[in-house]
């Protein structure tokens, strides 16, 4: 007998299923399938790979599947090490390559994606390339991982199985990307597929004790941060970590903004930012978190973009940060 599936995943399952199809059929046509993510990859990157690699291998074992991407401090903790995939899957064989949770090409964590035969982009951000020739993107979900579900579960009613692995690596991605459903993107249908994980197996206190506990030399950092940030007029924190600080807790830029999150359950703290400062690329690598505003807009105005209330920026020096906190500031009169 079929499983009923709730109104609010059979809704989204409608609205797509024409793609969904098409990708089954991808599938089934290429014996090679590389399954790639964005770099610098954060929960959601890995949890959404993770969770389309899992079902691939798990479901079509006469399949050559390999995941693609760099070493990240997630990984051994949360996720697999990186496979090392030699050049040869993609020279000797047409691969299909499905992309997760990455908006532009250019982001795409190996450039041999440029090897596979056919691209499917699987996401959840703001357009800012049209690649791949076929896209099943929401920009309403919370994370790529929710939609990513929506269609592994739609396949169950075709015979596919969803594993606890794979369950579990879903769940992981939405919890990440939406800072454990504090954010405004949750909805009824994000909460209906976690509840339908959550039957495959999640376990909730082991889950996140992998995603969050943290080494003792991490409250250094805390630390430091709680020491230094300072709040705007109208309610914008945020924090700098230069480079000798960065070099002092051995840090790179990209994990500057592992602490944004210190400042979201306080009064007069409505926008939450990071400022850390990437010597190779000579920039200052931003952050920005919100309760309720949407800060997007000034994120593409700083030579970024993202989501309403989660996007990322860069700006040249602390004088251009400095606008920027002005500009976040006034959404905020």
């Amino acid at each position: 007998m079929k499983e009923k599936l709730n109104k609010h995943i059979l809704e989204i399952a409608d609205k797509y299923k024409s793609k969904y199809k098409r990708l089954l059929k991808l599938i089934d046509r290429f014996d090679y399938i590389a399954v790639f993510r964005h770099i610098r990859p954060d929960f959601d990157a890995f949890g959404s790979q993770m969770g389309m690699y899992t079902w691939l291998i798990d479901n079509f074992k006469d399949k050559h599947v390999v995941f693609i991407g760099e070493d990240s401090t997630l990984t051994p903790k949360c996720f697999p090490l990186p496979m090392e995939v030699d050049d040869s899957f993609f020279t000797s064989h047409e691969v299909l390559a499905i992309i997760l949770d990455t908006s532009g090409k250019v982001r795409i964590s190996d450039d041999r994606v440029k090897k596979c035969k056919y691209l499917v982009k699987i996401d959840h951000h703001p357009e800012v390339d049209r690649y791949g020739r076929l896209q099943i993107v929401d920009e309403n979900m919370s994370a790529a991982g929710e939609l990513l579900a929506n269609m592994l579960i739609y396949f169950t009613t075709r015979g596919y199985v969803i594993s606890k692995d794979c369950a579990t690596y879903l769940f992981k991605s939405i919890a990440g990307d939406s800072n454990r459903f504090l954010y405004d993107s949750c909805t009824a249908h994000t909460f209906a597929i976690c509840e339908y994980l959550m039957e495959r197996g999640v376990h909730l206190s082991s889950l996140y004790k992998e995603m969050y506990f943290e080494d003792l030399s991490e409250l250094d950092v805390t630390r430091y941060v709680m020491d230094n940030f300072k709040v705007t007029e109208h309610g914008v924190a945020y924090y700098i970590l230069d480079k000798e600080t960065l070099k002092r807790f051995n840090m790179s830029a990209d994990h500057g903004k592992d602490n944004i999150n210190l400042f979201d359950h306080f009064n007069g703290i409505n926008i939450r930012v990071s400022a850390s400062e990437d010597v190779e690329k000579n920039v200052w690598r931003i952050s920005i978190r919100s309760s309720g505003i949407a800060i997007d807009k000034i994120a593409e105005k700083y030579h970024g973009g993202g989501h309403a209330q989660a996007s990322g920026a860069k700006v040249k020096n602390l004088e251009e940060l400095n606008k920027m906190l002005k500009d976040l500031d006034d959404l905020l009169k």
